[in-house]
């Protein structure tokens, strides 16, 4: 399992399914889980949970700077 790959796709599925992301928000082990489709032990699903929330706030602030920069051109 490519666990880069696998956090960018539940990137994408966390901004683009909404019960999704909020079942990540309450329980995000049973969330990855979930959408893993395998039980995997806890160390290497809060590995991947770190990973996700470090994407998540990361683009998130890129998001924001480009909005920022977007105010600046007008």
């Amino acid at each position: 399992m490519d666990i880069k790959e696998k956090i960018e796709e539940l990137v994408s599925k966390i901004k683009g399914d909404k019960d999704f992301g909020d079942t990540f928000k309450k329980d995000p082990v049973k969330a990855i889980e979930e959408a893993l489709g395998v039980n995997l032990p806890d160390e290497q699903i809060e590995k991947i949970i770190d990973g996700v929330k470090a994407k998540i706030s990361f683009d998130d602030i890129g998001d924001k700077i480009g909005d920022l920069f977007d105010k600046f051109k007008k």
